[in-house]
């Protein structure tokens, strides 16, 4: 069985930086993508960051480009968020998933797997 866990959120100031962490147990991690989504109160759950297996291929979504790096280390079955230059706007649960494909998506209906959610919250 496949288990998702992330792990790092907190509360922070606007402008201030964090970084997500998430593994995957329950399979061979580098085989397949990996993405971060998160949501918001009121709001649907939406696109943040993916990676491929290898990590050759990463996606953004537009509101996060230039401020987050999602990464991973497969030696360490470990993905990670690099959040930069944060914002209220990115005030939101967010969730780690994997695919059962290698290839990196950022429809959320193409993950099989998704984590329980770390909350960060970013005060003005």
């Amino acid at each position: 069985q496949v288990q998702v866990v992330e792990s790092g959120g907190g509360l922070v100031q606007a402008g201030d930086s964090l970084r997500l962490s998430c593994t995957a147990s329950g399979r061979t991690f580098s085989n397949y993508a990996m993405g971060w989504f998160r949501q918001a109160p009121g709001k649907e759950r939406e696109f943040v960051a993916a990676i491929s297996y290898s990590g050759r291929n990463t996606y953004y979504a537009d509101s996060v480009k230039g401020r987050f790096t999602i990464s991973r280390d497969n030696a360490k079955n470990m993905v990670y968020l690099q959040m930069n230059g944060l914002n209220s706007e990115d005030t939101a649960v967010y969730y780690c998933a994997t695919r059962r494909t290698g290839a990196a998506a950022t429809d959320r209906g193409l993950y099989d797997y998704w984590g329980q959610g770390t909350q960060v919250s970013v005060s003005s």
